[in-house]
């Protein structure tokens, strides 16, 4: 992937997932939100994220339940 115009719609800002490692993470993401196709490199790695942190007006509004094992943002993955 060579632009930010290429990745999945809603994930620009990021994804938020609850997994038992990063490597389960990273599994999920690469099967919920890019189909199964190679993941683009990451940026950034946050664990143990505090959510009340987030952005309120985009992040936090638009975010499901992180206490569940999954994508909780965006939402729809």
């Amino acid at each position: 992937m060579d632009s930010l115009e290429e990745l999945p719609p809603g994930i620009r800002m990021g994804c938020g997932v609850t997994a038992s490692s990063v490597e389960e993470a990273t599994a999920l993401v690469q099967e919920r939100v890019f189909g199964g196709k190679p993941l683009p490199q990451l940026r950034e790695v946050v664990t143990d994220v505090d959510v009340s942190a987030l952005d309120p007006s985009h992040v936090r509004v638009n975010m499901g339940n992180p206490v569940l094992r999954g994508i909780w943002f965006p939402l729809g993955y």
